[in-house]
């Protein structure tokens, strides 16, 4: 059974950081390029950052840039997302999605549950 497993959400005040962690299992996340995504209430699920599945490529949204850093570790099957400087407009639901690359994997999607960040004025 597949699973993304997001941790490490929680409450900051602005200009605090917090480091989310997606902890994969049932699959060999080095196959996967992974991406951080954020759904805030009433609004749509926005992209915030990706990664390639060996870490050579990363990309953000214009509203992260500079402050926030996708990474990972296929050894751990692990993708991580350091916040830094974090404002109130940050508040969301943080979810981990993971997207094959591989011939066998290329056809799999696989989404996590989640994890809340709130942060305060």
């Amino acid at each position: 059974q597949v699973q993304l497993v997001e941790s490490g959400g929680g409450l900051v005040q602005s200009g605090g950081s917090l480091r989310l962690s997606c902890a994969a299992s049932g699959l060999t996340l080095s196959y996967y390029r992974v991406r951080w995504y954020r759904q805030a209430p009433g609004k749509e699920r926005e992209f915030v950052a990706a990664i390639s599945n060996e870490g050579v490529s990363t990309d953000y949204s214009d509203s992260v840039k500079g402050r926030f850093t996708i990474s990972r570790d296929n050894a751990k099957n692990t993708a991580y997302l350091q916040m830094n400087r974090l404002k109130p407009e940050d508040t969301a639901v943080y979810l981990c999605y993971a997207e094959g690359i591989t011939a066998e994997t290329r056809s799999r999607r696989f989404w996590g549950q989640g994890t809340q960040v709130t942060v305060s004025s």
